[in-house]
């Protein structure tokens, strides 16, 4: 009886003196971190889209305004993004026995640059992600690519987010 006594004040002690932050997003924001900045990413890549920069760009935006209590600053956040895209290419993913094309894979790349302000070892400089999404052969690019780059940046902000705020 004495000993379940102890075990159970000892574990009332551990409990009450341990706390731990839980976060439905997976983030691990520092305390100290107030705001957030994401500059425009351009679109270098070889092949462009009209609109995949300011997709890509308003997709990682809202994904840190719904994800974190961090406010969005114009520039100079504790957590600043810069960046550029890369990579927008079309291959072949799969092919038949006949040597034909089955599937074609849209791959977009992006290199960020994220400083975090409160703890410069978290920072990277020109990181790459890379994601796509496949589509059959049978249609052109032109009639997937509206759904094609939703998966793609995604994807893209989901990397980005799990790089820069969690210590996983």
């Amino acid at each position: 009886m004495i000993k379940k006594l102890i075990f159970i004040l000892l574990a009332a002690v551990v409990a009450t003196g341990c706390t731990v932050k839980y976060s439905l997003s997976g983030a691990s924001i520092p305390p100290d971190a107030k705001t957030f900045s994401v500059a425009y990413f351009p679109n270098n890549a070889a092949m462009v889209t009209p609109t995949l920069s300011s997709t890509l760009t308003d997709a990682l935006v809202d994904k840190f305004s719904r994800s974190t209590r961090l406010l969005q600053v114009p520039e100079g956040g504790d957590f600043a993004f810069e960046g550029e895209i890369v990579g927008y290419t079309s291959t072949t993913a799969s092919v038949s026995s006949n040597d034909y094309a089955l599937q074609n894979r849209l791959t977009v790349t992006v290199r960020v640059r994220f400083t975090n302000v409160i703890d410069e070892k978290a920072s990277f400089n020109n990181r790459t992600f890379s994601a796509y999404a496949d589509y059959d052969s049978t249609k052109l690019l032109t009639e997937v690519e509206g759904e094609l780059i939703t998966q793609i940046v995604d994807q893209l902000v989901n990397d980005i987010f799990q790089a820069a705020a969690s210590n996983w």
